[in-house]
């Protein structure tokens, strides 16, 4: 059973398209904004962060398609029903399911590439977009070397060819979730064992782990084939980078210019710690993005 860690947000269960619905949460009033979370995680990321937001602002959470106990849908030809801009589709639809028609979009790792998409698809129904801890997909794939592919090897492990990642991880998913999570944080602690079994409940599913590799294959393709497409589009709306200073994606790309290359305001910064910023440093991410969103 999933454990609560949004006690006193509400539940939805919002249907995007045929056969796929998205679990989502909410809570609070005012302005809105949608948090995404990324990998491994599931919408409990936000624990720390969306609670104090919704003190002022109308908070949506939701698991991605695939993750969580969101529905996880066949791939599809070319991997296409985990493109991002499926699951831009799915955020839209959640909002305006739930009465947004445009709001700010926060989103991490995954999510992020998910609201960097859901920027360029939908332009108008997006007021300001944060990213945490990433570089454009685009970017990241172009500039990769023997650093980045070692540090980021599921990237490249993620996306060959079926059964062949998801056979290898489900002989011990614990073992391969905890080396990831591990492995990413840089503040010991900050996953706590409640935390990260809420995650392992998620990610003992095969389904889980099948749309998580197809999430990864389309990344690799029909995703940057959508990049390429769009490469002289800009988002428009007001866009912060935030990063950790002792992640790979702090330590290999100058992040804001990355990212003023794809967007025409960005503003952001680095915050000592590593990949998961909204478990590793929550006062410092709720004071950014309570300055940010105003």
């Amino acid at each position: 059973m999933a454990s609560d860690f949004l006690p006193g947000f509400a539940r939805h269960r919002i249907e995007t398209e045929p056969g796929v619905t998205i679990n989502a949460r909410s809570a609070g009033s005012g302005p809105p904004v949608l948090l995404l979370h990324g990998h491994p995680q599931t919408l409990s990321t936000w624990l720390h962060v969306a609670p104090r937001l919704a003190e002022h602002r109308s908070v949506v959470a939701m698991d991605l398609r695939g993750y969580g106990d969101s529905s996880k849908p066949p791939g599809g030809e070319r991997h296409a029903n985990y493109a991002k801009r499926a699951m831009a589709a799915d955020a839209v639809a959640v909002m305006r399911a739930l009465g947004h028609d445009r709001f700010a979009v926060v989103g991490h790792d995954r999510g992020g590439r998910v609201a960097h998409r859901l920027a360029l698809d939908h332009p108008r129904a997006v007021e300001r977009i944060a990213l945490f801890d990433i570089a454009p997909t685009a970017t990241m794939y172009a500039r990769t070397d023997k650093a980045f592919a070692t540090r980021y090897f599921w990237w490249f492990f993620f996306i060959q060819p079926h059964p062949l990642p998801e056979t290898l991880i489900g002989a011990d998913p614990e073992y391969f979730l905890r080396h990831h999570v591990e492995g990413q944080s840089k503040t010991p602690g900050s996953t706590p064992p409640e935390l990260f079994a809420e995650y392992l409940r998620c990610y003992a599913d095969p389904a889980c782990r099948h749309a998580i590799c197809e999430d990864y294959r389309a990344a690799a393709g029909i995703d940057l084939e959508h990049d390429a497409a769009d490469s002289e589009a800009r988002v428009r709306a007001p866009l912060l980078a935030l990063w950790g200073a002792k992640g790979t994606v702090g330590q290999t790309y100058d992040v804001l210019e990355t990212w003023r290359e794809k967007a025409t305001d960005v503003s952001g910064r680095a915050l000592d710690c590593g990949h998961t910023l909204q478990e590793e440093r929550p006062d410092a991410v709720f004071s950014e993005l309570a300055a940010f969103l105003g």
